[in-house]
């Protein structure tokens, strides 16, 4: 079975809690900290980009919607970039590559997403300047994402209060703290830290407590604070 179609069947098939309903449409939009009515429209506008999954008929969003959207976000930075030139590219490249939600794969990375950024910039007709710029952001994007062994991402470090430096404290997984933000290399809630502060406990405590560096503690306060 070619892996394309194996890649499709898989996420047709399997219960994936990362393919599973979890996040309603705000709280996404915080974690990535997007308009709500921008994720919205990338979800339920006339050229919707996230394929959900939703047993109430809400918009509620997986894991992997986030990863999408995360995705989605280097490439709508340019203003007035419409999604119907996101969908045309999208498709594009997935029929040409035989890959399942483009937006979700590793091969992002490679000749797959080299064919779907040559076909967007084509599409939204952007000057040199203005394409190279978007697939420098557009791989910042990608070097927030983990894949597993099977291509399939498992991770997310989003970014905080606008950072694009390498630094990734605060991560998503679906596996830990039901999929909320945590700081990534002790698992604790960025809610919880972020509530102690609140409470005016001392920045040195609290990291003391949760065995944590200050600056991770700063870093999950800024992003609670910016999501």
């Amino acid at each position: 079975m070619p892996h394309s179609r194996a890649n499709a069947w898989r996420v047709a098939q399997k219960p994936y809690p990362q393919n599973q309903p979890a996040y309603s449409v705000a709280e996404a939009a915080r974690y990535l900290t997007l308009p709500a009515s921008t994720l919205r429209s990338w979800t339920l506008g006339r050229f919707w980009i996230l394929k959900r999954r939703s047993r109430s008929g809400l918009p509620a969003l997986s894991f992997w919607n986030l990863i999408e959207a995360h995705v989605m976000r280097s490439l709508r930075a340019e203003r007035g970039v419409s999604l119907k030139a996101v969908r045309e590219a999208v498709d594009y490249a997935e029929r040409i590559e035989r890959i399942d939600r483009l937006l979700l794969s590793k091969e992002l990375r490679t000749h797959a997403g080299k064919l779907f950024l040559d076909k967007y910039g084509q599409l939204i007709d952007l000057p040199a300047s203005g394409q190279l710029a978007m697939r420098m952001l557009f791989e910042e994007h990608l070097k927030r994402v983990e894949w597993d062994e099977w291509k399939f991402p498992v991770r997310l470090y989003p970014f905080v209060s606008g950072d694009t430096r390498a630094i990734r404290t605060i991560a998503i997984d679906p596996s830990i703290a039901f999929g909320r933000p945590v700081v990534a290399r002790a698992g604790v809630s960025t809610g919880a830290i972020a509530g102690r502060i609140d409470a005016n406990e001392p920045v040195q405590e609290v990291a003391d407590d949760y065995d944590l560096t200050v600056e991770e503690v700063e870093q999950a306060v800024l992003y609670e604070r910016a999501a």
